[in-house]
């Protein structure tokens, strides 16, 4: 079976600052990329991502951009061969509340892989958590959340 996962929560926020959590670069640096992100994700560019309790960057290939609605982009596989394609979803259950989806493919049926798949859909559903204290609370949960790469 070749893994494939999909994580999702709802944030008391409307759609476009969720969207915005994830599409802007300033905002996704206050609650995920904790180093930094070089650039909003627009269509067709690469950003680079960065986080202090990690060694990167990471290179982020954004492939389509529907404002509100999805983002997809395009990262390495944490084995080194070949990209996996990360999908984002949002869907407004209301004035004031937002369905956030995130999927990961790209997955090859070995060991390997596998074990990829579970820490990278760990990585997503804290992200996603993340976000939701952030945008609700002010509150950044990834701050010491992680010893930095080495300690």
């Amino acid at each position: 079976m070749i893994p494939k996962f999909e994580v999702w929560i709802i944030i008391q926020k409307p759609i476009q600052e969720v969207f915005n959590a994830v599409y802007d670069n300033n905002q996704i640096s206050k609650y995920f990329t904790t180093a930094g992100a070089s650039a909003p994700l627009k269509e067709g560019t690469t950003v680079q991502w960065e986080f202090a309790d990690f060694p990167g960057p990471f290179p982020v290939k954004s492939k389509q951009v529907i404002t509100n609605q999805t983002i997809i982009f395009e990262w390495g596989n944490p084995s080194g061969q070949g990209d996996n394609t990360v999908e984002f979803q949002f869907e407004a259950l209301n004035a004031n509340e937002t369905k956030v989806k995130v999927s990961e493919t790209g997955w090859k049926e070995n060991e390997t892989d596998i074990k990829n798949s579970y820490g990278n859909c760990m990585g997503w559903s804290q992200m996603i958590c993340a976000m939701k204290a952030y945008l609700e609370y002010g509150i950044n949960l990834r701050k010491g959340a992680y010893k930095i790469a080495g300690d």
